[in-house]
């Protein structure tokens, strides 16, 4: 099965106000936090809890750096799925790989993240001679979904949600949209990614319509290079 886990580590746990989002994503997450802190009490008025997200939007925009803060502020481990690696040609064995993660997810009260959610539409819609198939493997998600414990939270990330089941979708509580960044937002972005080195801020042009992802690489591929430069300058 090709599964990987990945447990955050204190070195790789990351703030959820360090983290780029809109403001009524940031608020929808933060009440949900607040909901899993209070869980015992809300389910004595037997009032359920928020577990499911949905995230979709452009890649590079903090999708799964957002699944690893949510995760850091409840104080859970974070068990990362990539169903592009897990679907194959045999939807039967993908039916039973898929389940055994949620199991251990939910056993253990853990943040469970899918990442590539829109492969399971994707394989539906190409498959066409597996219809019967695909619609087997659509049934047993939405099953999961459903009997997922409350004190496990599930997020998906999707950059295509247009093609996923509605009745998948239906099935997250909180849908938070992740669009490409604004000039405004890039700049703050900028400011913090050069505040290690701040004396190349001035040397290199920023860039804007590119996703966080894109700036971070683009910034530090820019310094890399002239930190470069400079040594061998140094060296001759």
């Amino acid at each position: 099965m090709n599964i990987y886990d990945l447990v955050i580590t204190d070195k790789e746990k990351i703030a959820l106000e360090d983290v780029f989002l809109e403001e009524e994503s940031r608020l929808k997450l933060q009440q949900l936090i607040k909901e899993h802190r209070y869980i015992k009490e809300l389910s004595q008025y037997g009032l359920p809890v928020s577990n499911k997200i949905l995230l979709h939007g452009y890649s590079g925009c903090g999708k799964t750096t957002t699944a690893k803060a949510l995760a850091t502020a409840l104080q859970k481990p974070i068990y990362v799925l990539n169903l592009s690696n897990l679907i194959s040609s045999r939807i039967g064995e993908t039916s039973q790989h898929i389940k055994q993660v949620f199991d251990k997810a939910g056993r253990e009260k853990a943040v469970l993240f899918l990442d590539e959610f829109d492969q399971i539409g994707k394989a539906r819609i190409s498959e066409e001679k597996d219809v019967g198939e695909m619609r087997r493997l659509v049934n047993t998600i939405i099953q999961l979904i459903d009997y997922f414990p409350a004190e496990a939270v599930l997020i998906a990330a999707t950059n295509h949600p247009e093609i996923l089941d509605t009745a998948v979708i239906r099935r997250f509580q909180l849908r938070l949209a992740f669009e490409l960044p604004t000039a405004i937002q890039l700049d703050v972005y900028y400011d913090k990614l050069f505040k290690p080195f701040p004396h190349y801020s001035d040397g290199v042009p920023r860039r804007y319509g590119i996703s966080y992802a894109e700036a971070k690489d683009y910034i530090y591929d820019a310094v890399k290079s002239l930190l470069i430069a400079t040594l061998e300058q140094h060296q001759s």
